[in-house]
Order: structure tokens, then C-alpha cells, then sequence
């Protein structure tokens, strides 16, 4: 009976070991299948990611197209490290304003940055004028009083660069100046229409420009009938041509520009009308003679720079 009993027990024990083992089997064999759904279920979303990922690259280069077909062109907003690279080739440096002047070949960039800077075309340390534009790079220069912590760009031309016009701005790294100067002399280029608009999607304060006012007015005085080598001319009819000549010159300017502005699609602004001379004479804190917006043109970039910046407008920070 002893006997009988142990094998008994020793029955039921191995039933139990059997039976524990086959829980243990089915438990390896539903965690296995876990395991495998998981997996499967992670493969299905990752699959499911990339299917999303490739649509929305699809539509998006869909929409590109589109936008290029229409004349409209992507933004592209450079990052952290692109802004770096622009400000290491622009030479920037903090505590410095920078403002550059942008505009086609032959605009008279040159002489503006000279006049802004106190000097005469062929002063010494005078930015080069009267020469043909072939450069592919920007000339920087400082001013030349270092109580003025202020550096002018001349930006190359856009005629001078296989850049298209939309993509001008961002290869210019216009994006990091204090200011830009549109400057243009007769016509308004689809260039300086991108310029205004990528300025302000930049937040980047941009001046629209007219130069050469001077030439200009004496150009449509001659149109009227004017002779400047005549000898006996009467003073009394060339001051008055010079008025009329002045106010059409002005009217015709402003007019062209809203119209530009318009067709663009952009907001009307001012337009800025100057004589490199007279404005000269404005920076060298002269009484200027026959000034049309020169005074205002340096005084909104002055207060604008500043007010970019926090700093009030009674430090010695003036271009």
C-alpha cells in the first residue's frame, strides 16, 4: 500500500510538472504571437508613415510646380546655420549697423554709398564709380569716422549674376542686414520687386530709392527747351523751367513707382527722390540746397536702425 501510494503521488506530481510545462509552452507560443503582431503592427505604421510622407513630398512638389507655372515662387526661409555662413562672408559683425544697397548695374550704388559716407566720387577711401560692374561679390565699407558704427554693402547687380530674380535675396544673404536701399534710376526690374517682397516677409526695413535726381531734372529741362551753354539765357526763365522740370520729374517718379507697386501686388510706399550732391551735404550736416527727400530719406533709416535695435535715438550711432 505504501508503495502504491508513492507512485500515486509520484503520478499526480508528474501530471502537475506536465501541466505547468504546457502553460508554460502556450504562454511562450501567445507571447511569441504578441511579439509577431507588434512587429507586424510597427512594420504596417511605419509603412504607413513613409506611404504619408511620399504623398505629402508628391503634393508639395505638385504644388511647386504649379506655383512656378502661375509666376508664383516658393519662400525658402534660410535656418540658424545658413544666417552664420552669410554673416562670416558679409564680415558682420555685432555692434556694427549694416545696411546695404541693392539694385542693377549702372544705378549709381556707388555714389550713394559715397555721399551717405561723407565723401566725394574719387576721395580717397571713396567707394570706385563710373566703372563697369563685373564683380560677383559685394564691396563692404565701413564709414569712415569710427565714431560711426555703420558699414554700407554695394550689393552686385542682379544683371551681373546668373541668379534668378526670385532667388536673389537669399543668395545675397540680404536677410541679415539692418537695412536695404532699392536704388534704381529708370525702370523698376522684377528683382527689385522680389527684394520688397522678401524684405518684408524678412521683417527687414527696405527703402525704395530714385538716384540721380539731379541729372534727371536737368535732362527734362533740356526736353523743354533749355540750353545751359547759352550765354545769354535768362535766369528768370531757367529757375522757372528748373521748378517745373523738378515737380514733373517728382510727379512722374511717384506715379511710375505706385504704378510698379500695383502690377506687383504690393502696398503703395514711399519712394525716396535724391541727389547724391545734395545729400552730401545732408551728411556733412550742411545747409542743403534744392533738396527733395534726402533729409528724410537719412532720418527714417537712422530711426528705423535704431528702433530695430532698442537703442533711442539720442546715442551717436548715425550714418
Amino acid at each position: 500500500m505504501e508503495e502504491e501510494r508513492r507512485r500515486q503521488e509520484a503520478g499526480r506530481l508528474a501530471a502537475i510538472a506536465a501541466r505547468e510545462e504546457e502553460a508554460r509552452r502556450l504562454r511562450a507560443i501567445e507571447e511569441e504571437t504578441r511579439r509577431a503582431k507588434r512587429a507586424q503592427e510597427e512594420e504596417e505604421r511605419k509603412a504607413r508613415e513613409a506611404a504619408e510622407a511620399a504623398r505629402k513630398a508628391q503634393a508639395e512638389r505638385e504644388d511647386i510646380e504649379k506655383q512656378w507655372k502661375e509666376g508664383i515662387q516658393p519662400v525658402v526661409v534660410p535656418n540658424l546655420v545658413e544666417r552664420e555662413i552669410a554673416k562670416r562672408r558679409m564680415q558682420y559683425q555685432d555692434g556694427l549697423f549694416h545696411f546695404a544697397v541693392a539694385g542693377v548695374a549702372g544705378s549709381g550704388k556707388s555714389s550713394l554709398i559715397n555721399a551717405f559716407r561723407g565723401l566725394r566720387n574719387k576721395e580717397a577711401g571713396s567707394a570706385a564709380t563710373g566703372v563697369t560692374e563685373t564683380t560677383h561679390v559685394f564691396n563692404r565699407y565701413p564709414d569712415p569716422d569710427p565714431q560711426q558704427p555703420v558699414v554700407w554693402y554695394d550689393i552686385p547687380g542682379a544683371n551681373t549674376l546668373n541668379i534668378p530674380d526670385w532667388q536673389y535675396f537669399n543668395a545675397q544673404g540680404l536677410y541679415i542686414f539692418d537695412c536695404i536701399i532699392v536704388l534704381f534710376d529708370n525702370r523698376f526690374t522684377a528683382t527689385d520687386i522680389a527684394i520688397l517682397n522678401n524684405s518684408a516677409r524678412f521683417n527687414v526695413p527696405a527703402y525704395i530709392v530714385r538716384s540721380k535726381a539731379d541729372q534727371q531734372i536737368r535732362n527734362t529741362m533740356r526736353e523743354m527747351g533749355y540750353d545751359s551753354d547759352d550765354e545769354n539765357s535768362d535766369p528768370g526763365l531757367r529757375d522757372r523751367l528748373y521748378r517745373e522740370a523738378r515737380q514733373q520729374f517728382i510727379e512722374a517718379t511717384r506715379r511710375d513707382v505706385r504704378s510698379n507697386l500695383e502690377r506687383a501686388k504690393l502696398p503703395d510706399r514711399r519712394v525716396y527722390i535724391v541727389s547724391n550732391n545734395t545729400l552730401l551735404s545732408v551728411i556733412k550736416e550742411e545747409v542743403p540746397r534744392k533738396a527733395i527727400d534726402e533729409v528724410e530719406l537719412r532720418r527714417d533709416i537712422i530711426n528705423q536702425a535704431l528702433a530695430r535695435r532698442g537703442i533711442a535715438n539720442n546715442a551717436r550711432t548715425t550714418p
